[in-house]
């Protein structure tokens, strides 16, 4: 999904209002779309760091709702329910930068070679056991597609070598990403 530079700027909009309107226990701001590609059901993360440093981040990994009700959702959810992190007091707000991630559809993989570092993001499903990591992630830290696969694993809770074994599910999909970054 190609996002035009407006919508890209009403979604930071939204992820930005809905962060202040909880932090200052005010009701939600009413939100008019009157975007096509915002009404379209789609999964989406939101990203929140803090002078360079995660500082929250969750997502759906699914299209469950329409894209701007999943950022607005997901905004809140990483400023104040993300578990690695205490929740988001308000003389943090002014440090934040936000980047949204809309995720394509997963495809899964039988031969990791169609794994594109940078391209593609993971979701690994072992049993009960499933981690995702977004593709900027593997740029951010320089990982090969060997280092992206174990560290996707890790995330999931499973040994690092799980990847290749033939009960695990790999996925990949790609991630329009974008942010005031």
């Amino acid at each position: 999904m190609e996002l035009t530079d407006k919508e890209k700027a009403v979604l930071l909009d939204i992820a930005k209002k809905a962060i202040a309107a909880k932090i200052n226990r005010r009701e939600m701001p009413e939100v008019k779309i009157d975007s096509d590609n915002l009404k379209m059901k789609r999964g989406a993360f939101v990203t929140l760091k803090k002078q360079g440093y995660l500082r929250g981040c969750i997502g759906y990994i699914k299209a469950f709702k329409p894209l701007w009700e999943t950022v607005q959702e997901m905004a809140i959810a990483a400023a104040f329910n993300d578990p690695r992190f205490p929740s988001l007091k308000p003389e943090e707000v002014k440090d934040l930068t936000f980047e949204i991630s809309v995720l394509s559809p997963f495809k899964r993989v039988k031969d990791i070679k169609e794994i594109e570092v940078g391209k593609h993001g993971l979701y690994i499903v072992h049993g009960y056991n499933s981690g995702l990591l977004l593709p900027q992630v593997a740029i951010e830290y320089g990982w090969d597609r060997e280092n992206f696969l174990k560290e996707t694993c890790y995330k999931a809770g499973l040994p690092t070598d799980a990847w290749m074994d033939e009960a695990t599910e790999i996925y990949i999909f790609s991630a329009n990403y974008f942010g005031d970054t």
